[in-house]
């Protein structure tokens, strides 16, 4: 008679001991792969982070020992612009205070703005370059330094331009629009109720007071006055005697260096690698992160919010 009895009278407990060894070791497979998926995808949002935020401290990559330090002054001046004095003021701190830089590139490509961050720009340069007067600072003109880019280009030793550069605009300017004419065929009719006799002073729906209109002439004459005085300060006998120097024209990088508006041709590479013998460029400029933007751009909304929301309310009483 044929035995069928299991040779191997332990085959149950071996199969099951197996069967647990095989959970076991799928088990630590998928820890590890939860490991690996993990560390993954915190790297990922670090990565985004880093492209969304735009992390960027004045100066990265100090660790050059002699460098050309570089400062962007881009796009229209004004307190709500990345051109503002506030940023540019502390970019130039931090370039001019490192000790291994070797000497200050202001880089201009403005058409101008306000003259009061103009202002404050060329006022911190001036009170730098007195804590550090062996530290060279230049501008370097790219497209367009007019009005008042031109303000703050005024208080650098040189200023270097391209030919084809736009240089100068040193004048003021107040615009808008009257509509009274229009106002007058529709039949439409302003009402406005002030507490001061210029409080609607220039308002566009309104017809023009010839005594408003002499006094915002003169305001923006003293202005233009101290625009000019600043840029004789600045530019000293360098400037050319010329008619219409002060008259708010534009002169290309060419003409400028034959007024004495400019003093030379020149880009970042050149006065790095030839002015400053520091042919390594660190960029100090401070910029607007993501972040910023989004603070910003919600603040601005909720302050747009909040003013109709107290108008609604007023209207209620």
């Amino acid at each position: 008679m044929e035995n069928n009895q299991n040779p191997n009278p332990n085959w149950e407990r071996q199969a099951l001991e197996h069967l647990l060894l095989e959970n076991l070791k799928e088990s630590r497979r998928g820890r590890r792969w939860r490991v690996v998926f993990r560390v993954v995808t915190l790297l990922i949002m670090i990565g985004i982070a880093i492209s969304l935020f735009d992390f960027h401290l004045p100066g990265h990559g100090m660790g050059v020992e002699k460098h050309t330090a570089l400062v962007s002054l881009e796009g229209e001046i004004s307190s709500s612009s990345m051109a503002n004095a506030e940023d540019i003021n502390a970019s130039l701190d931090a370039a001019f205070e490192n000790e291994h830089s070797a000497g200050v590139i202001l880089r201009i490509n403005s058409p101008g703005g306000s003259p009061v961050q103009a202002g404050m720009m060329n006022d911190e340069i001036h009170r730098l370059r007195k804590l550090h007067p062996n530290k060279p600072f230049v501008v370097v003109v790219e497209d367009i330094c007019a009005s008042g880019g031109y303000y703050v280009a005024v208080a650098s030793d040189h200023i270097l331009v391209d030919k084809a550069s736009l240089v100068g605009s040193i004048g003021v300017i107040m615009e808008g629009f009257g509509f009274t004419g229009l106002m007058d065929k529709l039949g439409v009719t302003r009402r406005m109720i002030t507490s001061g006799s210029n409080k609607g002073m220039m308002d566009p729906f309104t017809k023009e007071n010839p005594k408003q209109v002499e006094m915002v002439q003169t305001m923006i004459n003293e202005i233009h006055q101290q625009f000019i005085n600043v840029v004789k300060e600045g530019r000293g006998n360098r400037l050319k005697d010329a008619p219409d120097l002060f008259s708010g024209r534009v002169w290309n990088g060419e003409q400028a260096v034959k007024l004495g508006l400019a003093d030379g041709y020149g880009t970042v590479d050149s006065v790095a690698r030839d002015t400053f013998k520091a042919p390594d460029i660190l960029d100090y400029t401070v910029k607007e992160n993501f972040a910023e933007r989004v603070a910003k751009r919600f603040g601005a909304e909720a302050g747009t919010a909040a003013g109709k929301a107290i108008v609604k309310a007023s209207d209620l009483h």
